[in-house]
């Protein structure tokens, strides 16, 4: 029979296995189910080109020929007349051919620690590199009307477009109908854009609203499975809908289409995010979509509103929301809070145990306020957090401490039955019972803090709050794993270890992993040692090999692990000093080094 220490292993694994899949199964978000619902098809003619990617005809559109590609981001800017954009989080302007919103970058975020490194650029001009814009408008439907398109040449009531100066664009068909597009935005990263359209001719026409984010080209991802980056949304009461860009090309016919009242859609990145908002209660069609080939392929989510139907002597307006910028927990929360947004702080990828995560990030955030630093409130949680489990992990080690207790008698039973494992087992739970050991009860500290490890997990990792957080010393960035590296001898050796073939990911071994595989080494040393020598082998190189996969990490991860081994150290020994049981650590390490006789 395997040893204690065997079963406890495999019971954490499939308890785990069981918190995980239970979640997921019964209260993880679920994609609503049906045969999604297509948009409305728009006239061809009078379709915006951006807004209707396939055509009548399914044929891909491509941006206007008037808009001649061109190598650089600022190039592509003097390409056109424009309006800036000055506000205190956001800098760039907005295109008056189009009216689009198609340069945008923040002004607080810069792209390294380094202070004069660039802003983060955001949204890019359609005919430059990495061409990433927003725009809204109206489309006709039915009867032939001008509408704007992407080669529309707007006049504007101002120069700059700032918090308390809203700008108008306006553009007259020449058939009987003006559009107006006012454009305001707040001293963060909203952006309220009310298209307006009045008839002043005399035939009746109908129109509907629409808004769009496009990307040209596939966007560049950090690539990690914990974090979702690409499509993103909300439509009507459905659950959050995330799509990463690979998989938009295995929907059918690259196009996953919603419906519903209201909600919002867009892109997300790691830190930084783009969104259209519509009207919470009005009825929408929605797709996420992708047309043409790399490298200029479009990555496209759009949304079409109801029609509008305008008399002569009438007028229609719709009100869109446009976030572009950081997804700062405190904005998105007050975002979601102020406009009625549905679910709006799912733009945050907080996973499947968003009732963890996004407590722990407030806690976090709460004792960061008082202490001014991220890392020293990463380890006060985790005392908290072990303060919580304490009752737990007090009966977990007091079980293991009677268990080892009555190690005797139990190989006693294995003498007494040694081909009969049915009545061995029977008589080793009696024995249990008899003597109030809980054979599972040394697994469940583990297994209950795995969703708060995790939790935490992505509280440091997706969080831009922890985005260049600095700690002490050497760690600038908690966000980013330790920079030092033990194979350049700490920098004294002019060479990248990481960049070798194979194993080059591997060799990213700062001075914090080291500190954690030795807080795990030591945790490990507090219980007995496994009597099957495989076992033993297996427990002997876990902390070496956590060690190399915690290289690369995000630093406050490893600092949280690295305190929460020795947080667990001295609570066991003094749980298991009152409970009268035995303290393995120091006859463990004395062992290490005993010549063994041959």
């Amino acid at each position: 029979m395997k040893s204690e220490e065997s079963r406890n292993l495999i019971l954490a694994i499939v308890l785990s296995a069981i918190v995980l899949i239970g979640w997921n199964f019964f209260l993880a978000p679920k994609l609503p189910g049906g045969t999604p619902v297509a948009p409305s098809t728009l006239s061809a003619a009078n379709t915006p080109a951006s807004t209707n990617p396939q055509g009548a005809a399914g044929a891909p559109v491509t941006a206007p020929a008037s808009l001649a590609p061109v190598e650089t981001r600022d190039e592509a800017l003097a390409a056109t007349k424009r309006v800036a954009i000055d506000t205190p989080a956001l800098g760039g302007s907005i295109d008056l051919t189009g009216g689009l919103i198609d340069d945008v970058f923040l002004k607080a975020y810069r792209e390294t620690i380094d202070p004069n490194s660039p802003n983060i650029k955001l949204l890019s001009p359609a005919n430059g590199p990495n061409a990433y814009w927003a725009e809204t408008g109206y489309v006709a439907e039915g009867a032939a009307a001008k509408t704007p398109t992407r080669s529309t040449q707007w006049s504007a009531s101002a120069d700059t477009l700032k918090v308390d100066q809203p700008v108008t664009l306006s553009f007259d068909n020449g058939e009987g109908l003006t559009f107006k597009r006012e454009i305001a935005v707040d001293d963060r990263y909203m952006f309220t854009v009310t298209d307006s359209v009045e008839n002043t001719g005399a035939q009746s026409v109908s129109l509907r609203p629409y808004a769009l984010i496009l990307r040209r080209g596939k966007p560049q991802v950090s690539g990690y499975a914990v974090l979702h980056e690409g499509f993103v949304g909300v439509i009507g009461d459905s659950s959050v809908q995330e799509i990463t860009y690979p998989n938009i090309e295995k929907e059918t016919g690259r196009v996953r289409t919603l419906k519903g009242d209201g909600g919002w859609l867009g892109f997300t990145d790691k830190y930084w995010a783009t969104a259209i908002i519509p009207d919470q209660s009005s009825p929408i069609e929605a797709r996420f979509l992708a047309s043409g080939a790399q490298p200029n392929e479009d990555y496209q989510t759009d949304l079409v509103g109801a029609a509008q139907p305008l008399a002569p002597g009438a007028s229609v307006k719709a009100v869109t929301h446009l976030f572009a910028g950081a997804k700062e927990v405190a904005t998105i929360d007050a975002y979601q809070k102020a406009l009625g947004i549905k679910k709006f702080d799912l733009m945050i990828d907080w996973g499947w145990f968003y009732f963890i995560t996004k407590p722990m990030f407030k806690l976090i955030h709460l004792i960061h306020g008082y202490v001014g630093n991220f890392g020293v409130a990463i380890l006060l949680v985790t005392v908290i957090v072990k303060g919580a489990f304490f009752p737990l992990a007090n009966l977990s080690f007091r079980s293991m401490a009677k268990m080892k207790m009555i190690q005797p008698q139990i190989a006693a039973l294995k003498t007494q039955y040694p081909d009969n494992p049915q009545a061995q087992q029977k008589a080793q739970m009696e024995l249990f019972r008899k003597e109030g050991v809980n054979p599972v009860a040394g697994c469940l500290p583990m297994v209950f803090q795995i969703p708060v490890f995790f939790a935490l997990y992505k509280v440091i990792f997706i969080t831009i709050e922890m985005r260049q957080a600095p700690f002490f010393g050497w760690i600038h960035d908690l966000s980013a794993p330790d920079p030092t590296n033990v194979f350049t001898a700490f920098g004294l050796i002019p060479w990248d270890p990481t960049a070798l073939p194979v194993v080059g990911h591997f060799l990213a071994l700062g001075v914090w992993p080291l500190i954690m595989g030795v807080t795990m080494f030591l945790q490990m040393k507090m219980n007995p040692e496994p009597a099957d020598p495989v076992q033993k082998q297996m427990f002997a190189y876990m902390p070496v090999i956590f060690t190399f996969m915690l290289g690369t990490f995000p630093a406050g991860l490893v600092i949280y692990w690295s305190w929460n081994n020795t947080l667990t150290v001295l609570q066991q020994s003094l749980i298991m000093k009152r409970a009268g049981g035995k303290i393995e650590l120091f006859d463990n390490l004395k062992n290490m080094f005993k010549w063994k006789k041959k």
